[in-house]
């Protein structure tokens, strides 16, 4: 007998992970045979707030050195459900409960986790199997186009690449304002070479009129920022992309908007009276203020950026009414938005959200901005429901992300493993196909200076904004970078390049992250490796939904299965992550597949050889389809 219960063993849970609403989920224990319960074992199962249901187990067979006891549950109700088992001996009350993430334990332990979700729930198909390409606007690259009606205030860049402005001024306030002139029409320009890539959805951080060059602080919602051109621009931008196969994703910030906007208007730029200059501003309901005008509430204290109350009838109604700047967006081509600290929008705000999005399509897709395990957070001491079928489609996979840079750097592969097997057990299975996975964004240090250069979590701006990585740090900082992109294209979900991550662009923390990218001074070698990953990742089905198995390997090498058992075909894909040659004996996830296709690497007699940093990528198949 190998454990009591293990939930991600078919052998004592069916189906792994979470389960739909109104569908069967088998629980089994295994108990040693010197075990005679006073009475049937029990399943214990509860949602937040509400009681304990005892559900009894059944004794199912006999095994060499068990007794296996089982039962089933149909779950009635959408929502996060724990549970754990209990038996009665000698009438003593024992329970099995969770350790090392997944194994269950006498006694000791914590609830293991069950996310029950909407039996209606499904997400968009145009991003399964994909590649999301993450551009920040004013960095990628310029067209040239003259541009009208820029807002004053702002400084002109002519030195592309140069290194951002991040200096306070006398008064301590660091205003954003330099641009490079990155704008939509230079994206549109390059996207033979996204579709080169293997790009087949864009996402724009944002472009909305806002007056600094991050554009978080939205100043109108309904216009193109004037830099990156006009609506016209950004519609002609999704009908060009569609003609190569690619989508835009637009970021929606709408937990606060600018100051210095249309809506509050503190600075009295715009001719109409915002709700800082009058009350009877139609605007003036959408904001808090303590002593008005000049004490409001604003996101995280920046007074620049004012918080709006989501759920304000007319605020509500303006992002997701008829008409609104959802729908708007959407009919000019949008494949659907990213939200921005989506775990600071009120639930009916996100429910509302996601009826006005689903509205133009099933296929208009909604990702959230949540940093830790979307399932089961709280915020504001309320438990979230992103992921149940009522708000989100997928999030920004943080969790991943840590887990990759965290192994790449030496992190064990138990940890690992454990790691990404926790999201995919919590997370329904329509959002893993579609979840968000990268190593660098625009709110993190590049990845390339994460695995080479120093760690920067506590050094100044200054230290950061002229430090590059030197010749050996930068060959390592590659040569880690590539070993966890493949980790990033081949796990569940979609990869999401970090622009210029492909080409070497180093960068720490904002905004020298958010450098513009090298044209001309590419590393070449680094793309075409990013370009075979996606020829990879486009080449086979299983990676547009199959489920993913890890298979035997060591801590340097990590190694892991998707598969489509109804096809007969599973893609194994080994990783080496150290500087040293590595080899390892070929394990099939199931006995009845075999090598039929080497699609990169070293294979013979049962071996896998992979060179430093490397990867190889084998295709079996099951020799019953054959």
């Amino acid at each position: 007998m190998s454990h009591l219960y293990d939930s991600w063993d078919a052998n004592y849970k069916t189906p792994f992970g979470a389960v739909k609403k109104g569908k069967v989920c088998y629980f089994q224990i295994h108990l040693p045979k010197e075990v005679h319960p006073d009475y049937s074992p029990c399943l214990v199962l509860f949602r937040t707030g509400f009681k304990e249901r005892f559900i009894n187990m059944f004794l199912i067979k006999e095994e060499d050195d068990c007794m296996v006891w089982g039962c089933g549950f149909i779950p009635n109700y959408v929502g996060v459900h724990y549970y754990y088992f209990a038996y009665t001996l000698n009438r003593q009350r024992f329970y099995i409960k969770k350790t090392a993430g997944h194994i269950g334990n006498l006694n000791d332990g914590d609830l293991f986790q069950l996310t029950v979700y909407s039996e209606d729930y499904d997400t968009p198909d145009f991003l399964k199997g994909g590649v999301m390409y993450q551009i920040f606007p004013d960095r990628f690259a310029k067209s040239g186009k003259v541009h009208e009606n820029i807002p004053e205030g702002r400084v002109l860049r002519e030195d592309w690449g140069g290194t951002p402005q991040y200096k306070p001024d006398e008064n301590g306030h660091v205003w954003n304002n330099d641009y490079f002139g990155g704008d939509l029409a230079g994206i549109q320009e390059k996207l033979p070479y996204l579709k080169d890539l293997g790009v087949t959805c864009i996402y724009l951080n944002p472009i909305f009129e806002s007056h600094e060059n991050h554009r978080y602080n939205t100043a109108n919602y309904m216009k193109v920022d004037p830099l990156l051109g006009t609506n016209q621009d950004f519609m002609e931008l999704c009908d060009a992309a569609e003609k190569f196969g690619i989508s835009v994703i637009l970021d929606g910030v709408f937990s606060h908007t600018g100051a210095d906007s249309i809506y509050f208007n503190k600075f009295g730029r715009y001719p109409e009276p915002g709700a800082y200059q009058s009350k009877d501003s139609p605007y003036y309901p959408w904001y808090t203020f303590w002593n008005y005008p000049e004490e409001y509430e604003a996101w995280w204290g920046i007074d620049t950026l004012p918080n709006v109350k989501e759920n304000n009838k007319d605020y509500s109604n303006y992002i997701c009414g008829d008409g609104g700047v959802l729908d708007y967006w959407l009919a000019m081509g949008a494949a659907g938005f990213r939200l921005d600290v989506a775990d600071e929008l009120p639930d009916e705000f996100l429910d509302k959200l996601r009826r006005c999005v689903k509205r133009s399509g099933t296929e208009k897709i909604v990702i959230g901005e949540v940093w830790e395990d979307a399932s089961n957070k709280e915020a504001y001491g309320i438990k979230r429901r992103y992921l149940l079928g009522d708000q989100l489609d997928s999030v920004m996979n943080y969790p991943f992300r840590e887990a990759i840079i965290n192994y790449i750097k030496g992190m064990s592969s138990r940890d690992f493993q454990l790691g990404i097997m926790t999201i995919l057990e919590n997370y329904p299975k329509p959002t893993v196909d579609v979840l968000m996975n990268f190593v660098s964004t625009h709110d993190i240090e590049r990845a390339i200076n994460r695995f080479g250069g120093e760690n920067c979590d506590d050094k100044s701006k200054d230290w950061m904004a002229e430090r590059y990585l030197n010749e050996q740090e930068y060959a390592r900082g590659k040569n880690m970078l590539k070993a966890a992109m493949v980790l990033m294209f081949f796990l569940p979900g979609v990869p999401s390049i970090y622009y210029g991550d492909e080409a070497g662009l180093q960068g720490y923390k904002d905004p020298f992250n958010r450098r513009c990218y090298p044209w001309g001074h590419e590393d070449q070698e680094l793309i075409a490796y990013t370009k075979e990953l996606s020829r990879i990742r486009h080449t086979y089905k299983v990676f547009r939904d199959g489920r993913m198995v890890f298979l035997p390997a060591q801590d340097d090498v990590m190694a892991f299965a998707r598969i489509h058992e109804s096809a007969g075909i599973s893609v194994q894909i080994y990783v080496n992550r150290s500087a040293q040659v590595q080899e390892v004996d070929f394990h099939p996830w199931r006995d009845d597949y075999k090598v039929s296709y080497i699609e990169r690497g070293e294979f013979e007699h049962e071996k896998i050889r992979i060179e430093p940093y490397d990867y190889i990528v084998l295709v079996c198949r099951d020799e019953n389809k054959a």
